[in-house]
């Protein structure tokens, strides 16, 4: 796979992780006070977790969850491929508002990465809605699955999503940062000034904790502004009794 070095961040992102969701809007703002250039790229959960039993290692929904993703970023793929990679942004904009900004009690789970779903977040974007026909299409996995391995590569393993790449493709490569809120402008650039100040220590490797806020998304039930209940999480998914 040809690296793309002339950004200043790349972004590997699943459309469905909260995570990961929660800091692209985190970037989104530094992005507009600190003129930096982004390329959003792809990482699957799906892939990531295709060799595990997910009865046994996620709660129920999570396979659904994760293949909803996939099918998401087969279209985001063939977008890529067929208009260019400064669609990204706006298509990560409309499936993430799609997943993560609705009353849970309304739109089922179930509806996410339907070919129904998908047309929509599509016209969202302003974008060909003939694009919704890739989901279908496990000719995109390959360059999908390289994607997430070239972020691994550039991590290791054992992390999550998002996956960060500062000046790529050899500065340096961190898992997070993993965040409940969106921060404010202000905040957002001082969050952004500590996390690349400890990223850029070689030997800095991790600081983490598993109790957190859940995301303040209205899917998680969770308005802006509100606390989340702390919870404790395991693996990305919240731990169950």
């Amino acid at each position: 796979m040809a690296e793309h070095s002339d950004y200043d961040l790349d972004f590997f992102w699943d459309p469905v992780c909260p995570f990961a969701w929660i800091t692209s809007r985190w970037v989104t703002k530094v992005v507009e006070q600190r003129e930096l250039s982004v390329d959003w790229r792809f990482i699957s959960l799906r892939i990531i977790n295709k060799d595990v039993d997910y009865d046994a290692h996620f709660p129920a929904g999570y396979e659904a969850g994760h293949t909803a993703g996939l099918r998401m970023l087969r279209v985001a793929a063939a977008v890529r491929a067929n208009v260019g990679r400064q669609a990204m942004a706006s298509l990560y904009t409309a499936f993430g508002s799609q997943v993560f900004d609705h009353d849970p009690a309304v739109v089922r789970d179930t509806e996410i990465g339907t070919v129904a779903s998908i047309t929509d977040a599509l016209g969202t974007a302003s974008l060909d809605t003939s694009f919704a026909e890739a989901a279908d299409n496990l000719g995109w996995d390959d360059e999908i699955e390289a994607e997430t391995n070239l972020a691994f590569e550039r991590t290791g393993r054992d992390v999550g999503t998002p996956i960060l790449s500062l000046n790529p493709p050899d500065g340096p490569s961190f898992f997070g940062p993993v965040i409940s809120r969106v921060p404010t402008d202000d905040d957002a650039v001082r969050l952004w000034d500590a996390v690349t100040t400890l990223a850029s220590f070689p030997s800095f490797a991790e600081m983490k904790r598993s109790l957190r806020e859940r995301p303040q998304l209205r899917t998680f039930g969770v308005e802006p502004g509100e606390q989340g209940i702390v919870e404790d999480w395991k693996s990305g998914s919240r731990r169950w009794n």
